[in-house]
């Protein structure tokens, strides 16, 4: 560890969608202490260690993680590899050799249902007591709640998969993103008159297949910036596609994008995936899409 690494105050957890109960937990390790703030955080996914089979649940990949917690103002990212050498842990352990000997944290703050250690025997209050042994503070976050029920991972997917975006973005303080690289498609958007800058779906939670209104930033290359855009989720039934991916049409823009990195906000959800009877009827539908994205994204 580089020596200003250490000495920080973190939040500890798995932050999938870094929704407001997430941030809740990051505000307080941000207020404990004048250090520099961190956060710990785990790759894979426990679940996906635990449930290598289970259907992909993530709401983010490792990277739109990273991306929101630097947009927080987070000054130290700790992606620990969640494995064998973790997980037989014992909780003091943990606190002894990752927490003070790895990372040398000086004040911790964890949501009131965190566990950790060997069989998730550890808690919160077992932290606090380590906490006073080793000599690191501890702070237990209370849950946060959103219109009278807890906010939760699981309670944003469901608005994800039921085509409610906005629902989602109340939950988690901001709009829901797929973040990740440009990739090779087969260019049927060019075709058609609307290119469109492809991004693998692969080992996340899939929203509502359709169409969406879309703000894209580009994060990459020399056209960074933030764009307005329509995207389209899902296998594309008129091409006999399989695999879901991401195509999204930036309004106004006519540079290359392969190879860059772009973090796609699902704003609005306009219709279901549908198969069309022709290209004509593709294409009249596609500019109608992209005139009520345009009005909903007028303002933003």
């Amino acid at each position: 560890m580089p020596a200003d690494a250490r000495g920080a105050t973190v939040a500890i957890g798995n932050f999938d969608g870094v929704h407001v109960g997430h941030r809740s937990v990051i505000d307080l390790a941000r207020q404990s202490l004048n250090a520099p703030l961190g956060v710990i955080t785990f790759e894979p996914h426990p679940r996906e260690y635990f449930f290598p089979h289970a259907a992909p649940f993530r709401l983010m990949n490792a990277e739109a993680r990273a991306n929101r917690l630097a947009r927080l103002g987070v000054d130290h990212l700790y992606q620990l590899p969640f494995g064998p050498d973790l997980v037989s842990l014992t909780p003091e352990a943990y606190a002894r050799d990752v927490l003070v000997g790895g990372l040398g944290v000086r004040h911790v703050t964890v949501g009131s249902d965190f566990c950790f250690g060997r069989e998730r025997a550890g808690t919160p209050d077992t932290l606090q007591e380590l906490g006073a042994k080793f000599g690191f503070g501890v702070t237990i976050a209370p849950m946060v709640g959103h219109e009278g029920t807890r906010v939760s991972s699981t309670a944003i997917r469901e608005a994800l998969s039921a085509g409610h975006p906005r629902d989602a973005e109340r939950m988690l303080g901001h709009w829901h993103r797929i973040d990740g690289e440009v990739l090779h498609g087969f260019k049927r958007g060019r075709e058609l008159g609307f290119p469109t800058a492809n991004m693998s779906m692969d080992r996340l939670h899939l929203p509502a297949f359709g169409v969406y209104a879309v703000l894209v930033d580009v994060l990459t290359g020399p056209d960074r910036g933030t764009y307005k855009g329509v995207a389209n989720l899902g296998i594309r039934p008129m091409f006999d596609g399989e695999k879901p991916n991401l195509e999204s049409y930036l309004f106004d823009y006519s540079g290359d994008l392969y190879g860059q990195h772009l973090s796609v906000a699902l704003v609005d959800y306009l219709r279901p995936e549908m198969n069309f009877d022709g290209l004509e009827t593709l294409i009249t539908a596609i500019n109608d899409d992209v005139a009520r994205a345009r009005a909903i994204l007028a303002d933003r």
